[in-house]
């Protein structure tokens, strides 16, 4: 289906008081090809029947007795859905084109009629109407789609905490500075794990726990500084009173959705304790 197709298929509303006007209008309109045109002679229907058919374009007769066109435009800024007013006004009074902009309208048709003008106008502000339609339609869709895959990570996140809280003895999870961020399970308890680290002025540190093995500290170290992950890589520890335990670590790098690394997460299982 074609634009211009879309354009020809938009509903219009004609708004005048003047039967006479209702019905050159609904002329003009139809030999120009359009097949969706509506009329009503009263002003104060107007916001009911935009709200009810929501209408691509209203033309609007500015002078009309009792509620003008002004009082109109003002109910529908009040009334409507969205905050596309698709008003065309018709004035015969140059000095109502500049409040009538102002008031909302999206453009004016001056009289009398030059009906090349009016035809361009309709059609042009159809164009845009329908081109706004769209692109709101497709913004509804995306935040749509944005909501649900956000349900479906938040539920992949706990399904992933669930699984590695019972796959092992505790998960955990680092920022890009190598800070805890989150951790669950039994690790905190146990004596002598959580490493102590002092550190210069330059921030650089100086002095790790010594009951962990250097050489498998090393190792896994140079592992995240090349952002790869491990697999249940071994750990020796030994505690302050002599005891000895291993553990199996493993980790991954997390990457945000620009590929910018944000930390590592990962599970730990104590193997066994000896002496």
């Amino acid at each position: 289906m074609t634009m211009n197709h879309d354009i020809l298929a938009a509903s219009i509303l004609i708004v005048d008081d003047q039967a006479a006007n209702v019905q050159m209008w609904r002329l003009l309109l139809s030999e120009a090809g359009y097949t969706q045109v509506s009329a009503t002679q009263d002003a104060t229907q107007v916001c009911a029947l935009h709200r009810q058919h929501a209408y691509d374009l209203i033309l609007l007769d500015l002078e009309m007795p009792g509620l003008d066109g002004f009082g109109v435009m003002e109910g529908l800024k009040t009334s409507m859905l969205d905050s596309y007013l698709p008003v065309i006004v018709l004035t015969a009074q140059p000095g109502h084109r500049l409040r009538a902009l102002e008031a909302g309208a999206k453009d004016f048709i001056s009289k009398p009629f030059d009906l090349l003008e009016v035809k361009t106008r309709i059609h042009n502000m159809l164009e845009v109407r329908l081109v706004y339609r769209k692109l709101e339609s497709h913004n509804k869709a995306l935040e749509l789609a944005v909501q649900e895959r956000t349900a479906e990570l938040r539920k992949s996140e706990s399904r992933y905490r669930c699984l590695t809280e019972l796959a092992s003895d505790w998960c955990w999870e680092q920022d890009e500075h190598g800070s805890f961020t989150y951790v669950s399970g039994s690790v905190m308890q146990i004596p002598g794990l959580h490493a102590e680290v002092q550190a210069d002025v330059n921030g650089h540190v100086v002095q790790w726990n010594r009951g962990w093995d250097e050489s498998e500290r090393s190792k896994v170290e140079m592992r995240i500084a090349a952002r790869l992950p491990f697999l249940d890589f071994v750990f020796h520890h030994t505690h302050a009173g002599g005891q000895r335990r291993q553990f199996r670590v493993s980790g991954q790098p997390i990457f945000d959705p620009i590929c910018r690394f944000v930390g590592y997460r990962g599970i730990g299982v104590e193997v066994m304790p000896s002496r």
